[in-house]
């Protein structure tokens, strides 16, 4: 039984070199301007993937609150960041592309090109008729703008925010384990192989490979589950074989997506899945600060990660503590509330008040 509740993608973890200049980028390209949190500190608890050292780092949570998930702007501090040796490809392992949720593809396109946005060519047809197209950022991320029609709110911007994102696995079958299974994306829209000319832009993207696209039957529940809205996962393999791990050779913090983040309710429940299903947790911070908190600037609660068969790194929150009105002193306790109901949209819609604007 699954005594757990998924409320949406909280974030895509970015690695970054300057956290200010990125994270301006992101406001401008992505609207990504209500800031959630922002802290320097020492990462301690990620030992496992930070080569045994607690590491110095400066990190802000940022949310387009049309509607999608958020970025978490991650910045070593403690030492030099360090980009991947080679650009990542179709056919490595990992978080190969963030998918980004649209109003209007054509829309959206002309008003990126128009802004100076490295858009990879001309907006096409994926296997299942959508029509899609792809964004590389100043630091060669690759993002990929999709058309959805669950929005929050209508600030007249035409991004939202994280709509899933394009991971790199070796074996698909085993990878569903975590994707179908525990994250709920159970429903294929598309599994097939081939040469896909939407994907002829991406790096490795003119070679065979196998492409499956996940939803979930059953919608998001919880506090955030309106505000962060749908998201799809879609798994890519190539028949000869994986290439390089993505983060190889590097930390986690390093430049590129570094995790992809869920909100949830009933931290116990998911750790107690995810091991009964051969996916322990490898960072928890809710048996190592012995059930209390881990506070993160003006949000606290608990968090973990597990690592999906080839090592890609998926993150839980469980939020206890969030500002909604800093300035007054108004903090939002969610350990009092149903964990399965919807924050009202009025309260949701006071974090326009942590709004940066440029």
């Amino acid at each position: 039984m699954k005594n757990y509740f998924i409320s949406g993608i909280q974030q895509m973890g970015i690695g970054v070199h300057d956290v200010y200049k990125s994270w301006e980028y992101y406001r401008k390209t992505f609207g990504m301007d209500c800031r959630i949190f922002e802290e320097e500190a020492e990462a301690s608890l990620m030992l496992p993937f930070t080569a045994g050292k607690p590491r110095k780092r400066h990190a802000v949570l940022a949310l387009n609150l049309q509607s999608g998930g958020g970025f978490e702007i991650w910045q070593h501090t403690g030492k030099q960041p360090e980009d991947p040796k080679e650009e990542p490809r179709v056919g490595d392992l990992g978080i190969l592309v963030c998918k980004m949720k649209v109003k209007n593809i054509s829309e959206a396109s002309a008003w990126h090109r128009n802004k100076g946005t490295q858009v990879l060519g001309d907006p096409v047809e994926d296997p299942s008729g959508s029509v899609s197209f792809f964004i590389r950022d100043p630091l060669g991320n690759i993002f990929q703008a999709v058309e959805a029609d669950d929005w929050f709110m209508d600030e007249k911007k035409v991004s939202g925010g994280v709509y899933g994102a394009i991971i790199g696995v070796s074996d698909i079958e085993k990878s569903k384990v975590v994707y179908s299974d525990i994250l709920g994306y159970d429903d294929t829209v598309y599994d097939i192989t081939g040469i896909f000319p939407d994907l002829a832009v991406v790096s490795g993207g003119d070679k065979k490979c196998r492409r499956v696209l996940l939803k979930r039957s059953l919608p998001f529940s919880g506090p955030f589950s309106r505000v962060l809205g749908n998201s799809v996962i879609e798994l890519i393999s190539t028949p000869d074989g994986p290439g390089k791990r993505i983060y190889e050779g590097r930390i986690w913090g390093d430049p590129g997506f570094i995790h992809l983040c869920y909100d949830i309710r009933g931290m116990a429940g998911i750790r107690s899945y995810s091991e009964s299903k051969g996916f322990p947790f490898l960072v928890d911070s809710m048996k190592s600060q012995s059930g209390d908190s881990f506070g993160m600037g003006e949000a606290a609660g608990h968090f973990s990660y597990l690592q999906d068969p080839d090592g890609t790194l998926i993150e839980f929150v469980e939020t206890h503590k969030l500002a909604i009105l800093k300035r007054f002193g108004l903090y939002l306790n969610l350990r009092k509330r149903d964990p399965l109901a919807p924050l009202p949209d009025w309260m949701l819609r006071f974090l326009k008040f942590s709004r940066v604007k440029d």
